[in-house]
């Protein structure tokens, strides 16, 4: 990305589709793994970090818009599902970091596993360091071992989907819509864990494309 543009370039739908060949299903896949591997190869090559620190702040503040909308038609299992999931991720933590704090540590109470152990976050982790969290599993995706990654933001995952889990009953009594969207959220989230520590397991046997 040019270092030059403070905020993300958008191309009018019309050219993105004719650039991805948006009606051709085949072709939006090829583009989603190529994009993907291109960035993952990229920013891994600078050595200095610098290209990797840029990525995690620029997505933070702005998305990836298209190449990202790109990647969320990737199959879960793949190179560009997985880079999407993280993204995902770090969107969730970074636009709501005070109920990602609280569904944390009570998933971390609650969950009898070292999935929290895993993620890595502090004990308790206040809002503020689930953000700085999910920023360093997604540096870590790219500086560090890519199936490490995948596997420390599978278990944030599992320790979010037991706290959501969890609140979702304690709500179920005298608010049952809100306990259905945690719900919603904690299924969602243990769907995402499979999917990553299934990448991991894809991205070790160098199979993961």
């Amino acid at each position: 990305m040019p270092e030059q543009h403070s905020r993300p370039v958008r191309r009018p739908t019309s050219a993105f589709d004719n650039l991805v060949g948006a009606h051709d299903p085949a072709e939006e896949t090829r583009t989603a793994h190529a994009t993907a591997s291109a960035l993952l190869t990229r920013v891994r090559a600078d050595e200095s970090g610098v290209s990797a620190e840029r990525l995690v702040a620029f997505t933070a503040e702005h998305g990836i818009d298209e190449i990202a909308e790109l990647w969320s038609k990737a199959p879960a299992r793949t190179l560009p599902g997985a880079l999407w999931r993280l993204y995902l991720l770090q969107l969730a933590i970074h636009g709501d970091p005070q109920t990602a704090a609280l569904l944390y540590e009570r998933g971390r109470v609650e969950l009898l596993s070292a999935d929290a152990v895993v993620a890595g976050a502090p004990v308790p982790a206040n809002p503020d360091e689930l953000v700085e969290l999910i920023d360093t599993i997604l540096r870590g995706a790219f500086r560090g071992d890519f199936a490490v990654a995948l596997e420390r933001a599978a278990a944030f995952c599992r320790v979010q989907a037991s706290g959501a889990t969890h609140t979702a009953d304690d709500y179920e009594p005298t608010e049952p819509v809100r306990a259905s969207e945690f719900t919603t959220r904690a299924l969602r989230l243990s769907s995402y864990a499979q999917d990553l520590a299934a990448s991991a397991v894809l991205w070790r046997a160098s199979a993961l494309a």
